[in-house]
């Protein structure tokens, strides 16, 4: 007999894997670093060099806790784009569960059809 879910919450919010044991680091570059939220937090343009996470790896604050980070994970360089939460008991800024990685070939695809996607906004 196959197993009933919990009842999910009514929230809309992604605020953590609250469910869940402290999650597994599976990769040694940027784990800690990027955990923490840095005191500027403002969205920059185009600056090559921001970080709004305060890690080693660069990432640009989008607003309303979205941010995007270029990572490596498991020799592969992936863009990060996925919302972020305060921890309740270490009151760090961490990646949450809504968000998605992509590769450098679906980034560049991404930004070849930018243009088209304007296009289809109301």
């Amino acid at each position: 007999m196959p197993k009933k879910r919990a009842a999910s919450s009514d929230s809309d919010s992604d605020s953590g894997p609250e469910d869940r044991g402290p999650a597994k680091k599976n990769f040694k570059q940027g784990a800690s670093g990027a955990a923490k939220k840095s005191s500027s937090g403002g969205a920059s343009g185009g600056n090559s060099t921001a970080n709004s996470l305060g890690g080693e790896d660069p990432s640009w604050h989008l607003g309303k806790n979205k941010h995007v980070v270029v990572r490596s994970f498991k020799g592969q360089t992936l863009i990060d784009i996925r919302e972020y939460y305060v921890d309740k008991n270490s009151m760090e800024t961490k990646p949450g569960k809504k968000g998605i990685s992509l590769t450098c070939e679906q980034y560049q695809k991404l930004k070849s059809i930018i243009d088209e996607v304007d296009h289809a906004l109301p």
